[in-house]
């Protein structure tokens, strides 16, 4: 099998495993999350119900093109980044809604932070659309990182 196809394929698995694998702990202790001092700038609760979606799209699609546009090495590191905070972001979930730790929590989505700025820069490479279009990933993983840190600081 070619190289870009396995490499699209894991970055769609990727995807899938970081979609349902945030599921399975968000949903786990509603009441104790329910109970939690919330940050003043959290947004409404609709709106995570409409970028993750969006997120989730948009890294599958850029799994594909990069695989499919960039050199060997650059897929390698991108889908590496890509694992890596995939692996960061579901031990954020774990930490946050199971044993309650929130200052681990937030330095998890502090490191899904940094690890997608390779990501974002390598997708630019591929195409300027394309990144614009996975900036709000971006962008929203680091309020994310600011709403943990202010449920750490509050609770």
């Amino acid at each position: 099998m070619e190289f870009k196809t396995v490499a699209a394929a894991i970055g769609i698995i990727l995807v899938v495993i970081y979609a349902l694998g945030s599921g399975i702990w968000t949903s786990s202790s509603p009441g104790w999350y329910s109970s939690l001092n919330r940050p003043p700038w959290q947004p409404p609760d609709f709106v995570f119900g409409l970028i993750w979606p969006y997120n989730f799209i948009i890294l599958g699609i850029a799994a594909v093109r990069v695989s499919n546009s960039l050199t060997r090495i650059e897929v390698i590191i991108w889908l590496t980044c890509f694992a890596l905070s995939v692996a960061a972001a579901l031990s954020w979930a774990y930490n946050f809604y199971v044993p309650h730790n929130l200052q681990f929590a937030g330095l998890s989505l502090g490191a899904t932070v940094l690890l997608t700025i390779p990501m974002l820069l390598l997708t630019f490479r591929t195409s300027i659309a394309l990144g614009l279009a996975l900036l709000p990933y971006q962008i929203w993983v680091a309020i994310a990182t600011t709403l943990a840190w202010g449920y750490y600081t509050r609770n």
